[in-house]
């Protein structure tokens, strides 16, 4: 396990030496921030010195060189118009976007998993059928047109839920929560339902298809022939040999939920990591965009590396691979 562990840490490292050169290269590639941080009024020797202050006036390798030292220290450079580490205003969105995408994987999981497990277990049935056929739609639908099916709905036409916004927090170990109080759950309904509906679909066809399979194999024909009741078959047998996938692919798709929020984040406004980075994208403001292309990096590479330790915990032939 402590071989597995090392392993994943050195491959982190350098996943993460390597996304920041491209992440880097990207950003410079984009433009030059300059024309929407100066008065286009402005003289060249107001331009220089402003491109000098931020490091601009310097080849591209140089100014990586730059970054990569200062990164060592835990400094991900200054924002152009926040006027404080990048590092700092990307981890003070996280909370918002972290409650928003557990939120969204826990109203997957619940939702996803006992469906999948129904319609795995009567493949033909009519209830299978319609179950299956709304995972199809969840696919199929786009998340913004969901966000904005739900707001008129909700909001606007019902008036039970908020628009946007994230409502009150209050401090929990330290990091600012709205789940504690109604009116944050209020807030966080719409977007977290809409954030989990492509995940709920994923789950629940995972779920079923790992069903169907685990019905057909041998250990569950022995156990019927010992005459164990169906649910604890189901309960103890099929869903122990179905978790690893599912476990596999939830931390998987947690990742994904953070990274990808952005859409469902500008639709409901909610204040997270994702609309910063829209926000710092239209300014060109390239440290808050490097900050939170590494700080997303990072955040995969730590799940994965949760997931690989899960996964070992359920499957011993990793454990033993690992070992060998």
């Amino acid at each position: 396990m402590i071989n597995l562990i090392l392993r994943r840490l050195l491959q982190s490292a350098v996943v993460l030496l390597v996304m920041s050169l491209l992440v880097f290269i990207a950003v410079y590639a984009i433009g030059d921030p300059i024309a929407l941080l100066v008065d286009p009024q402005a003289d060249q020797r107001d331009i220089a010195r402003v491109r000098a202050s931020l490091g601009l006036d310097a080849p591209w390798w140089a100014q990586y060189g730059h970054f990569l030292a200062a990164a060592g220290r835990g400094d991900l450079g200054q924002t152009f118009t926040h006027g404080e580490p990048a590092i700092r205003l990307v981890l003070a969105r996280m909370p918002a976007t972290l409650e928003l995408a557990s939120a969204a994987l826990l109203i997957a999981l619940v939702a996803g998993v006992p469906l999948g497990l129904w319609a795995g277990l009567r493949p033909n049935s009519l209830s299978a059928r319609l179950v299956n056929g709304l995972a199809l739609l969840g696919f199929s639908l786009p998340t913004f047109w969901v966000g904005m099916m739900l707001i008129m709905l909700f909001a606007v036409g019902l008036g039970w839920l908020p628009t946007g916004g994230r409502g009150p927090t209050e401090p929990v170990f330290g990091m600012p929560l709205s789940i504690t109080g109604i009116e944050g759950w209020r807030h966080l309904l719409l977007p977290a339902v809409t954030l989990a509906l492509f995940k709920w679909s994923l789950l629940l066809r995972l779920t079923a298809g790992a069903t169907r399979e685990a019905m057909r194999q041998d250990y569950v024909r022995f156990a019927r022939a010992r005459g164990l009741f169906p649910a604890r078959i189901v309960g103890v047998h099929v869903l122990k040999n179905i978790l690893i996938p599912i476990v596999t692919v939830s931390g998987l798709e947690f990742g994904s939920l953070i990274a990808f929020a952005v859409v469902t984040e500008t639709v409901f406004a909610w204040p997270g990591m994702g609309k910063l980075l829209i926000d710092a994208i239209a300014v060109l403001d390239r440290p808050v965009v490097v900050a939170y292309l590494l700080i997303t990096v990072a955040l995969f590479v730590a799940i994965n590396l949760v997931v690989d330790l899960l996964y070992a915990l359920l499957d011993p032939r990793v454990r033993l691979g690992s070992a060998a």
